[in-house]
This record gives C-alpha cells, structure tokens and sequence, in this order.
C-alpha cells in the first residue's frame, strides 16, 4: 500500500517536464517529444480572460439566476470571487514553484503521493474536458439564436431537433410544442474545429485567442454600458419581505426543476449558496493556464501574472454583467443557453432603434458572444490536452504523452479530446454537465489549497518566485480556509451532482487499479513483481462502492428522494 503514495521528487518532477525523451520507457519511442515554449504573460492573461469570460456570462449566468439565485446571482459571484481569490494565490505560488504541465495533477503528485495525483488528474477531466462539453453547448443556443432569431433564417422543426441532444427539449416553430432533441449538431462542429486548431500548434492557437479576447471583452463592455442605465428597480429588488441589498435574493418558492418541485431561492441551499457553486465554473480560466506552464517562455514570473491578473479582470466584468442582465430581464425568463442574447434583444426594444439598428448591433454582439464561446473552448480542450499529456508521460495513462514532430502539440491527446466533446457536446445536456464541471473544479482547488501548506514544511527552502502572502501562518491560514471555502460550496451543490461526481471517482479508481498502477514510471524497482498484475484491493474498492451508489442513485433518481 505504501507504494500508492510514493511523491515524486520536485527536482525530477522538473527534470522530467524538460526532458523529451521522458515516457519512453513506458510507452515506446512514439511517446517522446517536448513542447515547444512560446507563451509570455500577455499570452497567459489573455488565456485566462479567453477561458474566464464567456462560460459564466453567456450560459450559466442566466440559468443560475432563474433556478437558484435571482437577482443575488450577484452575491454567488461575489462568493466565487473570494474563494477563487485564496485558491488564486495558491495556484500561482504552486505554479511559479512547479512550472510544469499538469497544473493540480502535478502539483498533486509532489505534495500528497500518485494515488492522490491520479484522482485529481482523473477529476480534472471533469474540469476542462466536461467543460468544453458545457460551453459548446451554449454556443449551439447562441448560433441558433443568430439565425433564427437575428438573421431571421427559417429552421425547420426538424432542423431544430439537431439543436439539442435527446434528453433535452426544444421549443418548435409553433411555439407551444416541445420535441425531444436528437443530436446537437453544432455542439459537435465546433468541438472538431477548435480540436483542429489546437493540433495546429500552440502558437497559433493563443493568437487566434487573443484576438477573440479583444472582441469578446469590447462587447461586455458595450453590454455594459448600454443596459446599465436601463436597470428597472423591479427586476432587482424582487423580495418585498426584505430590506436594502438584501431584496436582491428572492424569497424562497417551490419551483419545477428538471421535472421535479425543488424549494428554491434563498440564501442557502437551492438559493445564493447553490448558484455559487453553479457559476464557480466560470472562474475556472485562471487554473488552465497553469497547464501551459511547460510552453511558458518565463514560467516562474508569468503564470502568477496570468493567474492573478486574468482572475481579478474577469471578477469585476462578472459582476457588472449580472448586475446588468438581471436588472434588464425579470430573472425568470433567463433559464435559457443565451441568456446574454435576450439581455440584448430586451435592451435594443427599450432602447427604441430602428429594426435594421436593431437587427445589425444585435447580429454583432451574438457573433461575438460566439467568438467569445469559442476561445473558452478553445483554453479548456488546450488544458485537457496538457492534463493527459502529463499523466502519460508519467505512466498512467497510454498514448497521450506523443508529441507532433513539426507542430510541438501533443496531438493524439488533442484528437482524443476532440472527439469527446464532439460526441458529448451532442448527446450530453447543458445543465447536468455545467454543475458536475462545477464540482470538479472545487475539489481540484482543495487539492491545491491543501498543498501549499503541506510543501511548506516538506520542502521548505525550494525557489518560490511568488508566494501566499504572510510567510508560514499565511500559508496555512489562506491555505486551509480555501480548501474549507470550497468544500463549503461543494456541499451546496446539488445532491445528483455529488453522484456524478462519486461513479465517476469510481471508474477512475477501477482504471488505475489496472493500468495505472501497473505502468507507473514511478514505482520502486523492489515492487516490480508487484506493479506487474493489477491491484486487486483498489479494483475490488472500486467494485464494492459501486454498489452503494447505486442504491443512493436510486434513493435520488428512483424515488425523487
């Protein structure tokens, strides 16, 4: 058992990041290859914004407020700023100390031993491929929306079925009938696209997300600043029973949910506290740029600015977009993939205009949320690729370590993930997917939070370019109340959410008891006989709590419990 805890050293886990050659011995020449170092801080704050803006403004803003928050979606940003603010700083301490591929999955393997590292690697798929799903899923409404809506193009009932994946509904041409989907086409185009992108390299991808970044930012800005002044008092203080700010927060209802009542609103569960955690998933950009660690041209100075920098930039803008957009469109009418657009199509009919001003400033600020959706895509499948890319190269995963001769991409990784989200993007339902992102996310800061503390007194004397303010006790303080902060959060995400999360730990846990386990680059030479067949305790585990779950899925989907 010892075995599955063992660390890797940080001087070869750096070694190891420079070295082309690292995976061989595991996976066969095709595995060798080093990325190619391009990025400055410039490129990694604009990754950051590219990943940050454009998952919680134009999708889970609106659902979030509808279904939990109201209004006081305000507040839940407000809570995912202060825990993304301690896990922030504990990210770019493990990042300019770290400055390798592999951002939590890495830092992990350093601080708390493989196992730990491949549950948070595991986890992290949850985090940055799920999270491609989700926005690719919001980029369908918001295409649909252009068309449809804007360019006024006919769709045909047939066409909107392609629209959504087949547990989701759609809204046809009548509009009273709803049709089940039955493959959202273009979740999955731009799926391909952006994987297509990525294999060309990474030089050209941070280039084509720089430029999004400029548009994207320059329409929030115009959102901003059109429909600010156009707040109704109505919109925003919804909660009669209340006084001051706190008329935000609507007075807890019972709603229909997913087809089930649900006592939503409030502050506490199924109210702020939910929502929090529901939008926590857009602040998850400043993470994935401490996965390109490893093509940063000065890793230990630039990451802690493109973490920090992207993070403080993306909290304001949020916060002045929710403010906006629930203060224009009654809450209850946001529970849609665009809730941006119809914050944008209520602002220009208030406003007046002309149908052609109307129907041109409305084309513009949709195609640029597309492009906006499109670069966050494009960061979260980048830090998927780089999170297999690591774990292979140290053995637990095959194939994903190879990198392209001429293009410097690991590109088996890129294709796979690719076509993951291609097929998920068509099949798998916004909602369900944003939340289980959510969750990931908040248990890779844990991760990250409780690790700063513990390297503190492990390696107490390694180069620490940037560190948690307050030497020691900050370390701790900041450290521990992060990870508190976000299991706090994690607790008020919903009770299915916390299933997902636990099957999916499950087949992690099975897959590492028989490859992982087996393949490890770091196993001692005294356990080889060991490391040679599967683990049989971690697979039976893995096989025992299944069952549980189960039980507790039926208790929550069987019974509506």
């Amino acid at each position: 058992m010892a075995g599955l805890f063992i660390k890797k050293d940080l001087a070869k886990l750096i070694s190891d990041a420079n070295d082309p050659l690292a995976g061989e011995a595991v996976h066969g020449a095709h595995a060798g290859g080093q990325l190619k170092r391009t990025l400055t801080a410039f490129n990694l704050t604009m990754l950051g914004i590219g990943a940050i803006i454009g998952a919680g403004i134009f999708s889970l803003t609106g659902t979030a407020s509808a279904h939990y928050a109201g209004p006081g979606i305000v507040y839940s940003f407000m809570i995912g700023g202060v825990l993304c603010a301690l896990a922030g700083v504990c990210y770019a301490e493990m990042a300019s100390m770290i400055p390798v591929a592999g951002s939590a999955y890495a830092y992990s393997y350093a601080t708390m031993g493989e196992f730990i590292a491949w549950i948070i690697g595991w986890d992290l798929i949850l985090e940055y491929a799920f999270g491609s799903v989700t926005v690719s899923a919001s980029w369908s409404g918001y295409f649909l929306s252009l068309l449809h809506k804007t360019l006024g193009i006919p769709v045909s009932d047939t066409l909107l079925r392609f629209t959504k994946g087949p547990w989701e509904q759609v809204l046809l041409n009548d509009g009273v009938t709803q049709a089940y989907g039955i493959w959202n086409i273009p979740a999955s185009v731009i799926g391909v696209v952006v994987a297509s992108i990525l294999y060309r390299g990474m030089r050209e991808s941070a280039r084509v997300n720089n430029l999004i970044v400029v548009v994207k930012v320059s329409i929030v800005l115009v959102f901003i600043g059109l429909g600010i002044s156009l707040i109704s008092p109505d919109n925003l203080f919804v909660n009669s029973a209340a006084t001051g700010l706190a008329a935000l927060v609507p007075a807890k209802e019972m709603i229909t949910l997913n087809g089930n009542q649900v006592n939503a609103y409030g502050w506490g569960l199924n109210g702020v506290l939910t929502g929090a955690g529901v939008v926590f998933f857009a602040y998850i950009g400043f993470d994935a740029v401490s996965t390109t660690a490893q093509e940063a041209k000065n890793p230990k100075r630039d990451l802690p600015i493109g973490i920090l920098g992207s993070l403080v930039i993306c909290t304001i803008l949020y916060i002045l977009v929710a403010l906006t957009l629930t203060g224009v469109v009654p809450f209850k009418e946001l529970g849609v993939p665009d809730p941006i657009a119809v914050g944008i199509d209520r602002i220009v009919e208030m406003r007046g205009w002309s149908d052609v001003a109307q129907t041109t400033f409305t084309f513009l600020i949709k195609l640029g949320a597309l492009a906006g959706l499109t670069s966050v895509i494009l960061v979260m499948m980048m830090g998927q690729t780089r999170i297999f890319y690591a774990m292979s190269k140290d053995g637990l995963l095959p194939w994903f370590g190879a990198v392209h001769k001429e293009h410097g991409t690991p590109y088996v990784a890129t294709v796979i993930t690719g076509m993951f989200v291609g097929v998920c993007g068509g099949l798998m339902p916004m909602s369900l997917v944003g939340e289980l992102v959510s969750i990931g996310t908040l248990l890779a800061f844990v991760l990250v939070c409780v690790g700063v503390p513990i390297l503190r007194v492990a390696n107490p004397t390694i180069e620490r370019p940037f560190k948690v303010p307050g030497g020691m006790i900050g370390a701790w303080v900041v450290g521990i109340s992060g990870a508190l902060a976000c299991l706090y959060v994690m607790w008020g995400l919903p009770k299915d959410t916390w299933l997902r999360l636990i099957i999916w730990l499950e087949l992690g846990l099975a897959i590492y008891g028989v490859f992982g386990w087996r393949h490890s680059r770091l196993a001692d030479p005294g356990q080889t006989p060991a490391r040679a067949s599967v683990h049989k305790l971690i697979l039976g585990t893995a096989i025992a709590a299944f069952i549980p779950t189960m039980w507790f899925a039926y208790r929550v989907f069987g019974t509506g419990q």
